[in-house]
């Protein structure tokens, strides 16, 4: 049945005069009548003029051409079958596969209330040092990796994958948000190779598609990730990369609808825009959600509004620098910008820590020693200078990690390590049991008893 006919069309806009009254923002509605259906999400009305969004592209789309409703929405699938797939912002699948009975939900159902939320998870060990040392995670956390182009930030993403899946034996979303199309293959070839796919889901709103696909595919990866939780009662890892992306796309939408924007071009929805999102990774009774998120620094700028805006949601967030990266250090975690709610006496306890206070203090001491070495020569300091310069190097060095996603490059086997480890050997280091080894010994380890073992 018509629902009304299309008036006006634009790259990212259409809009539909209505025959009906009872149409709402975020139904999908569907061309009759021809051949190739374009389909498009209501965005706004106003009486009976309704503004609609494209899913794909309106070439040799024309005026006065007829819409219907599509019953339920925009949905995704909803089953245990979305293991081992990869579908696009629109729940359909993009990788060959088929779904014999499909069993899908609309992709804006799921908000949870406060009673449903459960707030006391235990602590998830990734195996990397340095993120497990200075910002340790618990089960249902939001997580951000913030760092500007080159940093690092895909690369670490694909170690979680890889670290968590096959030593922790948990399931994950993984959502790609403008990714590029080159980077989504090489991460689909990667977990086939790696065989996790498998226990992984994955949904790409590529690059070079429309505003509409890119904003929306976090939406069809958080439904797929609350079935995991809600109805496999499972702890699930959701990865988005990259969450900034989605902020862009819904600027985009937003201009082309018109509003006035905010800061940087910023839509004025931005808070509630990025809230829709983050309010639905939670924790349950029955299971978890804990999300890394990738973002992007427009420009390195960190006071950015949309940064500001997602950042707000994080429980703790992971920097990469660029000039850590530049010393050959990687992860290129900034030890400094990067934290967690965790890193508390009642939640790591009090040994872990005061090694982490301890480990700050030294590299704040070290970046000022620098300078004074840079003008006056290593010769001028005290002796406790001189520890503090030569074991906070020999720290930076040790939280260097060997991954597993980057053998074929650097021919170093990649290593899991455990909390326990990380801190008896900065423990052992910070107490100058290594001071006479030579720093380079530390960079691209796993942990200190292991380097020794294969020393022998």
């Amino acid at each position: 049945m018509s629902l009304g006919r299309i008036i006006a069309v634009s790259s990212m806009r259409v809009e539909i005069l209505l025959n009906e009254t009872d149409v709402r923002v975020k139904d999908i509605v569907e061309t009759v009548g021809s051949e190739h259906k374009n389909r498009f999400e209501i965005a706004q009305i106003a009486g009976n003029l309704a503004i609609a969004v494209p899913f794909d592209s309106v070439i040799g789309l024309t005026r006065g051409v007829e819409v219907a409703r599509v019953e339920g929405g925009l949905r995704t699938e909803y089953s245990d079958e979305i293991l081992g797939k990869v579908f696009d912002s629109y729940g359909r699948l993009i990788d060959g596969n088929v779904i014999e009975n499909p069993h899908t939900k609309n992709v804006y159902e799921r908000n949870m209330s406060l009673k449903e939320i459960n707030t006391d998870g235990q602590i998830l060990w990734t195996g990397i040092k340095v993120l497990d040392f200075f910002a340790p995670m618990q089960k249902g956390f939001k997580m951000g990796l913030l760092g500007g182009a080159g940093v690092g930030k895909t690369v670490l993403i694909k170690e979680l994958i890889h670290n968590v899946y096959k030593f922790l034996q948990s399931n994950s979303v993984f959502i790609g948000v403008g990714e590029r199309s080159r980077e989504g293959k090489e991460l689909y070839d990667e977990m086939i190779d790696g065989d996790l796919l498998s226990k992984m889901t994955i949904t790409f709103g590529q690059m070079g598609e429309n505003s509409m696909s890119r904003s929306r595919a976090v939406f069809s990866g958080l439904t797929q990730a609350e079935f995991l939780r809600d109805e496999l009662k499972q702890d699930v890892l959701l990865f988005v990369d990259n969450i900034y992306r989605f902020v862009q796309a819904s600027s985009e939408i937003s201009a082309e609808l018109e509003n006035m924007p905010i800061d940087n071009g910023y839509p004025p929805t931005l808070l509630s825009d990025v809230s829709s999102i983050e309010e639905r990774i939670n924790s349950t009774e029955d299971g978890s959600i804990t999300s890394f998120q990738t973002v992007f620094i427009p420009a390195d700028d960190y006071n950015d509004a949309a940064v500001h805006a997602i950042t707000s949601h994080f429980d703790g967030q992971i920097v990469l620098d660029r000039k850590v990266a530049e010393k050959g250090i990687y992860p290129a975690v900034n030890v400094f910008r990067t934290s967690s709610r965790m890193i508390d006496i009642e939640k790591v306890g009090e040994r872990h820590y005061n090694l982490v206070s301890e480990v700050l203090r030294y590299m704040t001491r070290y970046e000022e020693l620098e300078e004074i070495v840079a003008v006056l020569g290593i010769e001028e300091l005290s002796k406790e200078d001189y520890n503090i310069f030569y074991r906070s190097r020999k720290l930076r060095n040790y939280f260097t990690q060997p991954m597993f996603v980057a053998e074929q490059f650097t021919n170093i086997p990649g290593r899991f390590v455990k909390i326990e480890d990380v801190l008896d050997d900065v423990e052992a280091i910070l107490a100058g049991k290594y001071d006479t080894t030579d720093e380079n010994r530390f960079l691209y380890i796993s942990n200190l008893y292991d380097y020794k073992k294969d020393r022998a």
